[in-house]
């Protein structure tokens, strides 16, 4: 028997890792979700504003070049336009955000909208990743996680 055969790598076995990483993020992001609920709550209407503008700007990435694909004929469903993907992929990192979250933790800087904002941004790559997108390949496709 192969090793694949025994350690489950390859067939059922990475179907039930995949599924069970999608999961982690399924709860890693119902947690930053509620979390940043409890700090929009907690500071108010700039905090609200910061997480949801931050939770919506990863996204918006996807506009960068629209206008030329849809002029030219080059559009193509669920291809983001080569031009735009560097911009994607570094605000779909979780490290970024993250470390946004911790640099706030462990500074003496007290401004609740810089917090709420990490926690917004890094629940939307949580979101993603629990829906299986990952980042984009240089041609633009989506690479499934």
């Amino acid at each position: 028997m192969s090793t694949f055969a025994q350690t489950g790598i390859g067939g059922a076995g990475s179907a039930a890792v995949r599924w069970m990483r999608r999961a982690a993020w399924i709860v890693l992001t119902l947690f930053l979700a509620a979390f940043a609920v409890f700090e929009s709550v907690k500071y108010g209407l700039a905090t609200s504003a910061a997480a949801l503008l931050f939770f919506v700007l990863p996204d918006l990435t996807m506009f960068v070049g629209a206008k030329d694909a849809l002029r030219d004929g080059s559009h193509q469903p669920g291809r983001l336009q080569p031009r735009a993907v560097p911009f994607y992929n570094a605000l779909h990192r979780a490290w970024v955000p993250l470390f946004v979250l911790v640099g706030y933790t462990v500074s003496p800087v007290v401004w609740p909208p810089l917090f709420t904002a990490g926690l917004g941004w890094l629940t939307h790559i949580a979101m993603d990743r629990a829906a299986g997108y990952g980042l984009r390949t240089p041609e633009g496709f989506r690479k499934h996680v």
